[in-house]
């Protein structure tokens, strides 16, 4: 879990590697990152709060997370973000964006969730396979 709140993409193929059952490696890796994710939003939501009263607002950076962003708001970006920039960056840049702190928390729980399955299924039957290899 603790993995998991810095990065989910590593906690999977960790739990797995411990050989933790895939439902349990899946639980954990999901609740760090949605842990990440909230303590993100928590402080992301006040240090926003801070620069802008020490600055103007910069042009906001048109990369793919923002493209994102324009075309599909807090849902794409809670469904894209565990996937492309990991669950606490994606929650600061909602943040920083200006997206409901709810609204982001529901969406990343639900992005999280999404991945996690995914990515332990992945996991689980690409070690198996290994596994096999060797036999």
């Amino acid at each position: 879990m603790g993995l998991g709140i810095i990065e989910l993409w590593a906690a999977i193929p960790a739990g797995t590697a411990l050989k933790l059952h895939p439902l349990l490696n899946g639980i954990a890796s999901a609740v760090g990152a949605i842990i990440g994710a909230v303590v993100a939003i928590f402080f992301g939501d006040r240090l926003r709060q801070w620069l802008l009263k020490k600055r103007e607002k910069k042009e906001k950076n048109k990369g793919r997370i923002y493209r994102i962003w324009e075309k599909y708001g807090v849902i794409g970006l809670g469904m894209l973000s565990p996937l492309l920039t990991g669950a606490p960056i994606g929650a600061a840049i909602g943040i920083s964006w200006g997206a409901s702190p709810k609204r982001l928390i529901i969406w990343m729980s639900i992005g999280i969730v999404i991945w996690t399955v995914i990515l332990t299924a992945i996991s689980t039957l690409g070690f198996a396979g290994f596994q096999m290899l060797k036999r």
